[in-house]
């Protein structure tokens, strides 16, 4: 027997140019949003969500924007479950994983050092500690990744 996942209630796309502003304006955007739907910003995976928000929002304006103009925010919501992805045509597929001893590190190799690595651990680490997911869907052409957590509410 298959279990059927009922589809969340709450959803929204912002799309943004891929400039420094944006993070901001993807931050505060995030907060209006999760206040209409009536999510207090004071439970304890909101903070955690903005900053996993903006390290990825960052990654995107910092390393993505030679090659992806905008990056889109995805947002669906419902009364236990907070996901969200960010989206850039960058090729580039970074790896957020486990480490061997357990704790959560972002994983990246190839050209992509530096902020990002540390931006993807940071990310990693707060969505591990929330109970939640991070997954790199890439695109079908293989020209772009979105970045999707999953977090408990």
């Amino acid at each position: 027997m298959t279990r059927r996942i009922a589809p969340l209630p709450h959803r929204h796309v912002l799309t943004l140019p891929a400039r420094p502003a944006s993070v901001r304006t993807a931050r505060e955007t995030t907060q209006q949003l999760l206040a209409e739907w009536g999510i207090s910003p004071h439970h304890p995976a909101v903070d955690p969500a903005l900053l996993i928000l903006s390290e990825l929002v960052t990654n995107s304006v910092r390393h993505a924007a030679s090659h992806s103009p905008h990056v889109t925010v995805s947002y669906a919501a419902g009364y236990d479950t907070l996901v969200f992805a960010v989206h850039d045509r960058h090729p580039y597929q970074p790896t957020l994983r486990t480490t061997p001893t357990g704790t959560t590190a972002g994983a990246v190799t190839g050209a992509a050092t530096g902020g990002a690595t540390t931006g993807l651990a940071t990310v990693a680490e707060l969505t591990s500690s929330l109970a939640g997911s991070a997954v790199v869907h890439q695109d079908g052409d293989g020209g772009g990744k979105s970045i999707c957590i999953t977090l408990p509410l």
